[in-house]
């Protein structure tokens, strides 16, 4: 219990990992199943999940979400990757630590949240050299609910384009607004797993709470990700920026 306790705390305290998700009675209204895949498509498309002892996101072929539908921030170029996390605005936008009355209520009560998409061209471990890395395989057609969700969890204009609320808090890439708002349980691992249930695989909410519980997850049979980066031996020696 107190472990859980912690767990919940660090994640209202740490930007970048916080978020709400539309139920799924809202998930359904939007774009739900409406593409039939194949169990004979293959799996091609790469999928990264990203994370340190407490939080994890995404990693996602940029291009690929394109394709299919996805409408990334205007100030986005036209790049390879993209890293996609939630957080509660305040956390990401105050400069200075939550104070324990910002913490009870981002816990206790819904609370605004943001999307940030980070882009790059580098080689995923150059950027994420910090998290542990695990890759997993997508089919193709998996991107329309995937863009689709992604799309449904930020806020956009008539043309379809993300509010964009400012710099991210890291990395050069674009903070949005999230119509979402943040509460318990829907922390940032939460995200993770509905985020990579869109895209094709098999995961549950309620063991997905933690990181490693979205890890365990992620490096099962069903799954089938395995694990191409871990910080605490490969970093040693690595000539990385």
């Amino acid at each position: 219990m107190w472990r859980l306790a912690v767990i919940l705390l660090s994640s209202l305290l740490l930007p970048g990992c916080m978020i709400a998700f539309p139920s799924d009675r809202e998930r359904v209204t939007r774009h739900r199943a409406e593409v039939s895949r194949s169990v004979e498509e293959p799996r091609t498309v790469p999928v990264v999940v990203f994370a340190d002892s407490l939080h994890t996101g995404l990693i996602l072929d940029l291009k690929w979400l394109r394709q299919h539908g996805y409408v990334p921030p205007k100030e986005i170029g036209d790049l390879r990757w993209a890293a996609f996390s939630w957080g509660d605005e305040t956390a990401y936008v105050q400069k200075e630590w939550l104070t324990p009355g910002q913490v009870i209520h981002a816990l206790a009560l819904p609370s605004n949240s943001v999307m940030e998409v980070i882009a790059f061209d580098y080689n995923i471990p150059n950027v994420c050299h910090h998290q542990r890395l695990y890759q997993g395989f997508t089919t193709e057609s998996a991107g329309d609910e995937l863009a689709a969700y992604l799309n449904f969890s930020t806020v956009r204009d008539a043309a379809g384009v993300p509010d964009t609320l400012g710099p991210s808090s890291w990395g050069g890439g674009q903070m949005v607004r999230s119509p979402h708002s943040y509460y318990f349980p829907r922390i940032c691992n939460v995200w993770t797993v509905e985020a990579l249930n869109a895209a094709g695989f098999r995961f549950h909410r309620w063991t997905g709470l933690s990181a490693d519980g979205v890890v365990r997850q992620a490096t099962s049979k069903r799954n089938g990700f395995a694990q191409i980066w871990d910080p605490q031996w490969q970093m040693e020696g690595a000539d990385l920026p």
